[in-house]
């Protein structure tokens, strides 16, 4: 694969001479004949464009010496990474709550990994009503260590910490869901559960869940 300074020297060589405009439109042609070259290679068909420094529908809006940036996404490897983790920590008795984790974007439950934009926030969560008891380690699993825990190992893999270019942020949050996401959800509580008023008979559970987003 060539590197930088490759890429760098034939610019220079293929533009030298042209005109300010022309050499624009040379570094977006150069720019588009090596993304071809890196996605017939194997990678993302989607990706974040940046030019200059800033986001971009284009690599013609493009003023010399650039940058022209791809940003890759690495959506459906990180989201097979974490429902597997996700499974692994789970509770064993049927392996209902095992196979009920559901992939959410922008309030709809998300049929294909392999389609989600680079800049999408993606939550991962369970439909099933006893969450928060799995969540809270009292059916057989340790305290927070489904969600808080495959957190915590998605931030080691593939978090952003000690990088000096994008990466990912990863956090755990209780989210009220309302319907129209799943079926299930939200399950509303048919008895009082202690003296907080989230947990009174007839309201709705929250959710313990899985936020990811593209950091730069």
């Amino acid at each position: 694969m060539a590197t930088f300074d490759t890429f760098d020297r034939e610019i220079r060589l293929a533009t030298a001479g042209l005109e300010p405009r022309a050499v624009n439109r040379a570094l977006a042609d150069f720019a588009r004949a090596e993304l071809r070259k890196v996605q017939a290679a194997g990678a993302s068909r989607n990706y974040q464009l940046y030019v200059n420094g800033r986001p971009a529908l284009s690599e013609y809006d493009v003023e010399a010496p650039g940058p022209i940036v791809y940003q890759f996404s690495m959506w459906n490897e990180i989201i097979a990474y974490a429902l597997s983790e996700l499974q692994r920590r789970s509770p064993v008795r049927t392996g209902r709550f095992r196979n009920s984790f559901i992939v959410i974007i922008d309030g709809a439950i998300v049929a294909s990994t392999k389609t989600i934009p680079a800049t999408a926030e993606v939550i991962i969560t369970n439909f099933q009503p006893y969450i928060r008891k799995a969540e809270a380690g009292l059916l057989g699993t340790k305290r927070f260590a489904i969600f808080d825990g495959t957190k915590r190992a998605l931030t080691r893999r593939f978090g952003n910490e000690g990088r000096t270019s994008f990466g990912y942020l990863f956090e755990t949050k209780w989210l009220n869901i309302g319907p129209g996401v799943h079926g299930d959800i939200p399950y509303i509580l048919k008895r009082s559960q202690g003296r907080r008023k989230d947990r009174q008979a007839g309201m709705p559970i929250s959710y313990p869940a899985v936020i990811m987003t593209m950091v730069t």
